[in-house]
């Protein structure tokens, strides 16, 4: 966690002040904002898509077998 504040107390000791429910506020704000920022881009993505028309079916083939020669 960030430091929020240092404060010297009495007798010479040092009390470091944690930053508690703002930091993690913080990151959970910033955390939202870089999905909707994600988002924002997938819909701008979808919305300038492209239609794209199926491709036509391949022509029929016909295909040989060879067999083997027959034994009498």
């Amino acid at each position: 966690m960030p430091i929020q504040e240092i404060e010297f107390v009495h007798d010479n000791q040092l009390e470091l002040g944690l930053a508690g429910r703002h930091g993690r506020r913080a990151a959970r704000n910033r955390r939202v904002q870089r999905a909707n920022w994600w988002f924002t881009q997938m819909r701008r993505v979808v919305d300038h898509a492209r239609e794209w028309q199926p491709t036509p079916s391949a022509r029929p083939e016909q295909a040989y077998l060879t067999l083997a020669g027959r034994r009498s």
